[in-house]
């Protein structure tokens, strides 16, 4: 399977055509990488003043901006701090319109959650196997259960010096899936709902959210598979913009610096195949309802 789809949109306002939604449909759903290479997310002049790494208190890898409008990671300047939220806001805005815009069906349920800005290098930075982005895996989030909803993400590179963002895409979620599932342990039946009730995780896991934590975990601790499973290496150039279901492509970000993203949630029900969710196929592979 390629892991790139490319559509010509150039503008965050712009009417794809119907065969360009069907593609776009059709690729994410199928676990692809969509690719606007001409989409750009231009700063204003007054902006250009925030492609600094020192915007980050360094407690975290990303500033982040909740919904509410809420920065949070941040050391800055109160004029700053007014203008790092503006652009943030600006991009979440454009990445509402775009994605309701791209995909008509899933705008009713598309959940607009965290947007980050990512100023800092990810080569060279040292944390631990299961915090290292640079080694292939899905999103699952530790403290947040999605009990099947998707996890979509948007990314725009902002880097003023041209410089990529370098990601590996790897295999389909099923085929990995058939790998490390058998290696994933999951916890005690009370544990749930002790994490639950000290306030660890905003609710109680489903079975679900064990085995995506699980499959996390266990592929980026498992170095014969991160070092032998194939995968394709994509340069996603300055000026260029792509979205994918990250609860579903295998994917590690290598290097780059100064990048957007945006985060949404989507009920499965809304999708073109629910089928091809990971819930589905996690639910064919166990023979059991997890959520």
């Amino acid at each position: 399977m390629e892991p790139l789809t490319s559509l010509p949109l150039t503008e965050w306002a712009q009417a794809p055509s119907p065969p360009e939604r069907q593609q776009a449909i059709g690729a994410l759903e199928n676990g692809q990488v969509l690719f606007f290479p001409q989409l750009s997310f231009v700063l204003r002049e007054e902006e250009k003043v925030l492609l600094s790494p020192s915007l980050s208190n360094g407690r975290a890898k990303n500033i982040s901006l909740d919904p509410s409008g809420k920065l949070k990671h941040i050391d800055v300047t109160p004029g700053q701090h007014r203008l790092l939220q503006a652009m943030m806001e600006r991009f979440a805005r454009n990445s509402v319109t775009l994605v309701s815009n791209l995909i008509p069906g899933y705008a009713a349920k598309l959940e607009r959650a965290r947007t980050s800005y990512r100023p800092a290098e990810i080569a060279g930075r040292k944390y631990s196997a299961v915090k290292d982005d640079t080694r292939l895996h899905v999103d699952a989030f530790p403290t947040r259960p999605m009990r099947g909803r998707r996890i979509l993400r948007l990314f725009t590179n902002i880097n003023p010096d041209g410089k990529p963002r370098l990601w590996h895409v790897g295999e389909p979620f099923e085929d990995m899936a058939s790998k490390i599932l058998p290696k994933v342990r999951e916890p005690i039946a009370l544990t749930p709902l002790l994490l639950a009730a000290v306030g660890a995780t905003r609710g109680v896991r489903s079975s679900y959210d064990n085995l995506m934590l699980g499959l996390h975990d266990t592929a980026k601790l498992d170095e014969n598979y991160q070092r032998n499973t194939v995968h394709n290496e994509i340069a996603f150039p300055a000026g260029s913009t792509w979205l994918c279901f990250t609860d579903q492509v295998m994917h590690a970000a290598l290097a780059g610096q100064f990048v957007l993203e945006q985060t949404f949630h989507l009920d499965i029900d809304v999708l073109a195949e629910p089928a091809r969710a990971p819930i589905k196929v996690l639910e064919r592979m166990t023979g059991r309802v997890l959520a």
